[in-house]
C-alpha cells in the first residue's frame, strides 16, 4: 500500500449480478470520498457467495488505503457479508451488545416484533467498530481498513455521514471540463495523446455525448491536483477546440452527458 490515499469498492450481491438491480452506491460513494481525496480506484461485483467475497476483500484490503462493501447485511439467510468480513480477517463473529440495543429500541418504537432474522442484523466481527444508520437503524461497521454498509442506497447515504471523521485526507483531484459542440473524438484524439503526454502530471479524458443528429459533442477533461496546472490544461483544452473551429464551453462539471 502506498503513501497515496485510494478506495476500492465491492458491491455484493446476486440481484446485481442479474441485472435486476441496477448499482448506484458506486456514483454516491466516488462522489463522497472525492472532497476528501481519496480516489475510487477499483470496484468489483460479487455474489452472495461467502467465499467470493472473502476472495475479494482480501486482494482488495491489502491493495488500497480504504475498502467498502455494500449489500448482505439485512435479516435474511442469504445477507452473509458480515461471517465473510470476519472469514477475511480471521476473527470470530458474534453479537454487538450496542447493536442489539439499538435494534432493540428502533422495532420496539416501532411497534414491531425483534424477531430472531432481525437480531442477525447485530452479528458483528469481532474489534469491529459500528456505523451509524439514521434510516433504518441496522448498523454497518467497521473493521480496520473495511468499511461494511448496507446496499440501500439511501441508507448508504446516512451511513456516510458516519465515516468522513474516520478518513484520512489526501490532496483534493480538481477537475475542469471543455466541452466542443458537434466535434467528434476523431478530431481530437491525436492532439490530446499529445497533450497527455505534456502534461503526465495529471488525468486527461474524451467523453462524446450524442442526444441527436444535431446535439453531440465531445467534453474533454482535465483532473488534477495542482491548480495552477489545471489552468494551463485549460487553455490548452480550450485552444484545441478552437482550432477546429468551435467554440469551447468550460464547465467544472465533469459530466459529458
Amino acid at each position: 500500500m502506498t503513501n497515496t490515499l485510494t478506495a476500492a469498492l465491492c458491491l455484493i450481491g446476486d440481484e446485481l449480478l442479474s441485472g435486476r438491480t441496477r448499482d448506484i452506491n458506486t456514483q454516491t460513494i466516488a462522489r463522497y470520498l472525492a472532497p476528501y481525496g481519496i480516489p475510487l480506484k477499483e470496484v468489483r461485483i460479487v455474489s452472495d457467495e461467502q467465499d467470493a467475497i472473502v476472495r475479494a476483500l482480501n486482494a482488495l484490503k491489502s491493495e488500497y488505503t480504504y475498502v467498502f462493501t455494500t449489500g448482505g447485511i439485512g435479516p435474511t439467510h442469504d445477507d452473509i457479508t458480515a461471517d465473510a468480513v470476519a472469514a477475511a480477517f480471521g476473527v470470530t463473529i458474534s453479537e454487538h451488545p450496542d447493536a442489539v440495543r439499538i435494534l432493540q429500541e428502533r422495532y420496539a418504537a416501532a411497534k414491531t416484533e425483534f424477531t430472531p432474522a432481525r437480531r442477525r442484523m447485530a452479528r458483528i466481527p469481532a474489534g469491529g467498530i459500528l456505523i451509524k444508520n439514521a434510516v433504518s437503524g441496522a448498523p454497518g461497521f467497521q473493521v480496520e481498513n473495511v468499511f461494511t454498509l448496507a446496499g440501500v442506497p439511501k441508507i448508504v447515504e446516512a451511513m456516510l455521514e458516519d465515516i468522513g471523521w474516520r478518513l484520512a485526507t489526501g490532496a483534493v483531484v480538481k477537475s475542469v471540463a471543455v466541452r466542443g459542440a458537434g466535434l467528434r473524438e476523431g478530431d481530437i484524439a491525436d492532439t490530446l495523446s499529445a497533450l497527455a503526454e505534456t502534461y503526465q502530471g495529471a488525468n486527461l479524458g474524451s467523453y462524446p455525448w450524442f442526444r441527436s443528429v444535431d446535439d453531440h459533442g465531445v467534453a474533454l477533461v482535465a483532473r488534477a491536483t495542482d491548480a495552477a496546472l489545471l489552468e494551463d490544461i485549460t487553455a490548452d483544452l480550450k485552444q484545441l477546440i478552437e482550432s477546429l473551429g468551435v467554440e469551447p464551453e468550460l464547465s467544472q462539471d465533469t459530466s459529458a452527458s
